[in-house]
């Protein structure tokens, strides 16, 4: 039996600030053969601070699939991810509120991410 081809990681490149400025990565997620990988850094002493973080992380993947091919607005958008993300968690299900037809003028995204793709968790 021939040996396996490694495949290449498409990682994502680093942001240009980063580049100049330096910083500290505190957070990558990727996805490998269906299943979600993740190495994060305990970058705050209060555990909660990744709430603002994983909330800002949100809404920029909210703000670059409303400037793809979608009929759904930013907010629309970012309330599928709350919605989704609080179930995961364990919470009940809240009646969603209708969803406009057509979205606003796009806007182009500040953050580049791949498509939607089906993970376990890790």
């Amino acid at each position: 039996m021939a040996a396996r081809e490694p495949q290449a990681y498409q990682a994502l490149a680093l942001p240009e600030e980063a580049l100049e400025n330096g910083g500290t990565e505190i957070l990558r997620a990727g996805i490998v053969e269906g299943e979600l990988y993740v190495t994060a850094r305990r970058a705050f002493k209060d555990a909660a601070k990744w709430g603002d973080v994983l909330s800002d992380v949100a809404k920029r993947i909210a703000l670059l699939y409303s400037a793809e091919d979608t009929d759904l607005t930013e907010s629309e958008i970012l309330t599928d991810i709350a919605e989704a993300f609080a179930a995961d968690l364990g919470a009940k299900k809240v009646a969603a509120k209708p969803k406009a037809s057509k979205r606003q003028v796009p806007r182009k995204p500040t953050t580049s991410a791949k498509r939607k793709t089906k993970h376990s968790k890790r």
